[in-house]
């Protein structure tokens, strides 16, 4: 484990919005103190996010509505980062068929993409969609097997919501997989792909960059991939028992953000 002082050598933070600033439409507790904080002290921050549900624009107001306020450019979603993949990747105006809600739809669009609702596709890409059905699976099923590469937003199989763990993008993919024994390429979170978006946004290299998260397997192993420091928040997913039994090891671990937030505070102080 870090000390304090080893805490504070992470001058720009990630932080993972869905566990770690609320819980589906309701606000942990500290969180908007804590970004309050990050602002007047000056520490760069990007809210990086593997839910491709909704736009950044999107995120800002569903996070003014918990009481925080965030600028568009402070937030990476999955979506973004699948969409900037396949810009730099792809032949320009690529015909795509997309699972996925406004997140995925907007960026890909924003970027040239033609969007189709056929199998007759280059790329399908998948996020979480609320409103899958069989027929989008059939046609991804039909354009995977008639050679599209296959391409995941992100590998999550639940996501926290107001009732509990629900089904995630994971569970899409993995259906799908299932049906055409083709394994996705996720960007997303732990791929260093969108780690390595988010440090750009933040003009930042992973030995001053911590990620604070709730999931072992996407924002902690993927972080210290690239060698971030990590900081776990037990809000989210990942409990004290999945904890003990986990071979992924987090550098920190807090109760919540209003934990880590104390323990900031204070290591800025110490610093001061």
């Amino acid at each position: 484990m870090i000390t304090r002082a080893e805490l504070y050598r992470a001058r720009s933070l990630v932080i993972d919005m869905d566990g770690v600033l609320y819980r589906g439409d309701a606000p942990v507790e500290g969180a908007g103190e804590f970004l309050d904080f990050l602002r007047q002290t000056d520490h760069p921050f990007v809210l990086l996010t593997n839910n491709s549900t909704l736009t950044a624009a999107q995120y800002v107001a569903k996070l003014a509505r918990m009481g925080m306020e965030v600028e568009e450019h402070c937030i990476l979603t999955s979506a973004e980062a699948t969409a900037v993949y396949l810009a730099q990747t792809a032949l320009p105006g690529a015909q795509v068929f997309a699972i996925g809600e406004d997140g995925v739809r907007t960026e890909l669009e924003k970027r040239g993409f033609e969007l189709r609702d056929d199998a007759d596709v280059t790329y399908v890409v998948v996020g979480m969609d609320r409103g899958v059905t069989y027929a989008k699976l059939a046609t991804a099923t039909l354009a995977i097997r008639g050679g599209a590469k296959f391409i995941g937003t992100n590998p999550d199989r639940t996501f926290p919501g107001n009732l509990g763990l629900l089904p995630g993008n994971g569970a899409i993919l993995a259906a799908l997989q299932a049906a055409t024994d083709t394994a996705p390429q996720v960007i997303g979170k732990p791929q260093p792909a969108i780690f390595e978006l988010a440090l750009q946004k933040l003009g930042a290299d992973p030995q001053t960059s911590a990620m604070i998260g709730d999931r072992l397997d996407t924002d902690v192993l993927g972080a210290q991939q690239l060698g971030l420091m990590t900081v776990l928040v037990l809000s989210g997913v990942t409990d004290a028992q999945l904890l003990a039994r986990s071979t992924v090891v987090p550098d920190k671990v807090y109760e919540d953000i209003a934990a880590f937030y104390r323990a900031w505070r204070d290591a800025v102080a110490a610093r001061d």
